[in-house]
């Protein structure tokens, strides 16, 4: 209440001012310009609580404006009190720009020319054509699980995993009818499928769900825990879900479980979960239906068979390389494997685990996504498995980087969360989210209206899309799985560039399997390849 109250301070300030300058104004005709001033703030309070296009005004009337007064007035004085506009925080304000332009179908161009320092080493771009090729779509697709009973068509682009429960009722809404409209995916998180995934509306179709099933088995649990076949048939059967992914672990919080204390655990996350209101509500730190490599592949099996054949994988962030090295042999033992495998990088961020995981725990997504992309090509399973990644992926050039670096596909979280409306507060944690993006307090998440912010999560994914047909289109390419690490330059100092191709190592087709190559190979291979084991996640000592 408290909480509330500060959040309307200045609308009910300017009511009372107001009403005493109308109770003295016959004894001071002075303070009639008190009289308009108070007038006019509240006509604009409640125009901001009213109006449906700024979730932020909606939860902050009167006080957002001068937010947005600051905003104008940034660009004069940021040389002297601010962060450049490229500097991130963990995003810079140029990224949240390009975001929120293209949500809102605004220009997103820039005159003077670039803003980043192209003699920095870092520094990328992509080789353009001087015979570019011509656009001709930019709803860029793949197909995962070709073999399978139920393939899916995916776009390149789509929503990553965030929870029911992380985000708000409205929130999820809005990211899923974005996604129905853009036909693109959208990952549940491992809070499972909530009502607000799925259309109010019977006769009305829902976005495309991707199944993130973590470890504690959310919507498809039994009373202990434990997996439940049973409730997942009946979940995953369902035709809105395209695909099922088995979570392991997420950039996030790499090897570390999850706990969602029992007085946040409302009735509606309860039923999403199959848990219990307001008892404590457990991610372990590991799954309890497979503990080897070969029981991992065979529980993903399982779930393929139980789904009725809809494209299988899992999501992870590497760690220990021979744990990932040991799933790959399994595959090559078993001759099962997954349709795919999501690549969380390092650098993924929340408030749910200690600073340090999010500081030095996990790979982060280059090194992670060569790893896997190079393993499965040196085991001839390239062909096999598709690749997503997911991590601070915001732009088409960032879609374009990664998916010249190995990638089939890409997610994006904040991306999507900026498009919502999300100013980058950090307070997703305190339940006190000001936009109404990451709460579930009913009053704020009201002032994300989700027609409004369904629209825009569509334009951004949309106009993305259409910016990466123009890069791709000025490399000389027509689709984006013709790009290669060759297609990317790298300066690595201020006199010198690099093809990406020729910094980063590339695995030829079946290179894993010659055991005569080993030794010429990347350390990482080298070392770990011949110690890792199908039978257990251990290396062998």
């Amino acid at each position: 209440m408290q909480n509330l109250f500060l959040r309307y301070t200045t609308l009910l300030l300017s009511g009372a001012i107001f009403i005493f300058s109308l109770l003295f104004f016959n004894v001071h005709e002075s303070i009639s310009w008190l009289l308009v001033i108070s007038a006019a703030l509240i006509c604009i309070g409640v125009h901001d609580i009213i109006q449906t296009k700024s979730s932020i005004l909606r939860n902050y009337p009167i006080l957002a404006h001068f937010r947005f007064l600051f905003e104008l007035i940034r660009p004069e004085i940021r040389q002297y009190f601010l962060e450049e506009d490229t500097s991130p925080n963990p995003f810079s304000r140029n990224q949240r720009s390009i975001v929120y332009q293209r949500a809102k179908q605004q220009l997103d161009k820039r005159p003077f020319g670039t803003q980043l320092d192209v003699y920095q080493a870092g520094y990328e771009w992509i080789g353009h054509s001087i015979t570019p090729a011509p656009i001709t779509t930019h709803d860029f697709r793949i197909t995962i699980g070709a073999d399978r009973a139920q393939p899916y068509s995916a776009s390149i682009f789509n929503i990553s995993a965030m929870s029911f429960g992380a985000l708000s009722a409205n929130a999820i809404r809005a990211l899923n009818q974005g996604a129905h409209k853009g036909n693109f995916m959208h990952d549940t998180g491992e809070g499972s499928i909530s009502r607000y995934h799925r259309p109010e509306n019977e006769h009305e179709q829902g976005g495309d769900l991707v199944w993130n099933i973590g470890s504690g088995y959310f919507g498809c649990r039994n009373p202990d825990g434990s997996f439940s076949e049973e409730k997942f048939t009946a979940n995953a059967n369902l035709p809105q879900v395209k695909m099922i992914e088995v979570k392991l672990s997420q950039g996030a919080k790499p090897g570390h479980g999850g706990l969602l204390p029992g007085s946040k655990v409302s009735a509606e996350i309860a039923k999403a979960r199959g848990v219990t209101e307001g008892v404590d509500c457990v991610s372990p730190s590991s799954h309890s239906a497979f503990s080897t490599p070969i029981e991992l592949l065979q529980f993903i099996e399982k779930l393929r068979t139980l789904s009725g054949g809809k494209p299988t994988g899992f999501k992870f962030a590497v760690g220990h390389p021979w744990e990932f090295f040991g799933i790959v042999k399994a595959m090559l033992v078993t001759g099962i494997h997954p349709d795919f495998i999501v690549v969380d990088g390092g650098e993924g961020g929340t408030g749910a685990a200690p600073v340090e995981f999010t500081d030095h725990v996990g790979v982060p997504l280059q090194e992670a996504l060569l790893l896997v992309h190079n393993t499965l090509v040196g085991c001839n399973l390239r062909d096999k498995v598709k690749i997503g990644a997911s991590g601070k992926i915001i732009t088409a050039f960032d879609i374009t980087r990664t998916l010249a670096l190995g990638a089939d596909w890409c997610n994006s979280a904040r991306g999507f969360m900026f498009a919502l409306g999300c100013i980058q507060s950090q307070s997703c944690h305190t339940d006190r989210c000001p936009t109404g993006v990451a709460t579930q307090d009913p009053l704020r998440q009201r002032a994300l209206f989700v027609p409004d912010k369904a629209e825009r999560v569509f334009h951004f994914h949309d106009n993305t899309l259409k910016a990466m047909s123009e890069l791709i289109a000025a490399a000389g390419l027509t689709h984006p799985n013709q790009l290669r690490p060759h297609h990317l330059v790298r300066r690595v100092s201020p006199d010198q560039v690099r093809l990406v191709s020729s910094l980063l190592p590339y695995l030829a087709t079946g290179q894993l399997l010659e055991p005569v190559q080993l030794q010429g190979l990347p350390d990482v291979y080298a070392t770990y390849w011949p110690i890792a084991q199908a039978e257990s996640f251990h290396p062998i000592n």
